[in-house]
């Protein structure tokens, strides 16, 4: 069962995106045409750097507190949290990966609700999965039930999920997407490119042991998407390989991300959720 504990202290944060206002963005700032001919459908607290042409002085005389007139045209910002569901998500001593990266992505859709935005979920192995975006409690509620129930396996298909993923982005939105990225940095680049000029964030989850790599001697390695057994001998000289081998692997998403002008964030599954949320958020 996901631990959702965490949520509540996450409230002291806000997504926080790139204030570039264009005819195509969908995000929860206000339209460049806003305030002639549009239908007043809710209002919002005043925050410094508004246009006071939009306060609602009547408001004010009543409630000593200044709040904007919010319109029809203002667009809301949908957050996409895309989650790997593949085998190989389900490893992990303490915790498993799918496990950590659903927290992530659950987080990411409560600061979207806190902000009245909609966000939406969806996980990726050998098909895609995609919920409907809403906003509210009880969508997030629906969501965390889905994701206790989701059983991890097969393979990554990460390049076709993210082509059919792409049909659902309308308008520049923020796309979260999660993942271990045990998979070939073509097939990462290819299926990142897909997702278009967006507010994109990168975040590979990785346990502890994959990092260090302790075994030794003689072990049977079994691949989890492809059940498929290899009988080998580790020594310190093939540890130091494989190390070198994941940090090659790692650098190379980040330079990638950057060409993309993607934000890339590695985080392993033994840092406090939390740590790990401000670690993401601070670079925003």
């Amino acid at each position: 069962m996901l631990d959702t504990k965490f949520l509540q202290q996450l409230s002291r944060f806000s997504l926080i995106i790139r204030k570039r206002i264009t005819s195509n963005y969908s995000g929860s700032k206000r339209s460049s045409s806003v305030g002639r001919g549009l239908t007043i459908n809710d209002y919002r607290q005043y925050t410094r750097g508004d246009d006071i042409r939009m306060i609602d002085w009547k408001i004010f005389a009543r409630t000593d507190e200044l709040h904007i007139k919010q319109f029809e045209e203002e667009k809301c910002l949908t957050v996409h949290v895309i989650l790997d569901k593949s085998a190989s998500m389900s490893f992990g001593k303490k915790i498993k990966k799918f496990e950590y990266g659903a927290m992530m992505g659950l987080g990411f859709a409560y600061l979207a609700m806190k902000d009245n935005d909609k966000f939406e979920f969806s996980t990726f192995a050998e098909d895609l999965h995609t919920l409907r975006p809403r906003r509210g409690m009880s969508q997030l509620a629906s969501t965390i039930d889905i994701l206790n129930q989701i059983h991890v396996k097969g393979e990554s298909n990460f390049i076709d999920s993210m082509r059919r993923y792409k049909k659902v982005l309308h308008g520049k939105s923020m796309v979260i997407v999660i993942s271990d990225f045990l998979m070939d940095l073509d097939e990462i680049k290819e299926g990142l490119m897909r997702l278009g000029k967006n507010e994109l964030k990168v975040i590979q989850i990785l346990d502890r042991e994959e990092i260090d790599m302790k075994i030794q001697g003689d072990v049977n390695l079994h691949d989890s998407e492809s059940n498929k057994v290899l009988r080998t001998y580790i020594s310190r000289r093939l540890r130091e390989k494989y190390k070198h081998q994941l940090d090659d692997h790692t650098a190379g998403i980040h330079d990638l991300c950057d060409n993309l002008k993607a934000d890339f964030h590695q985080i392993i599954t033994d840092e406090q959720i939390f740590d790990s949320f401000f670690k993401v958020l601070k670079t925003v």
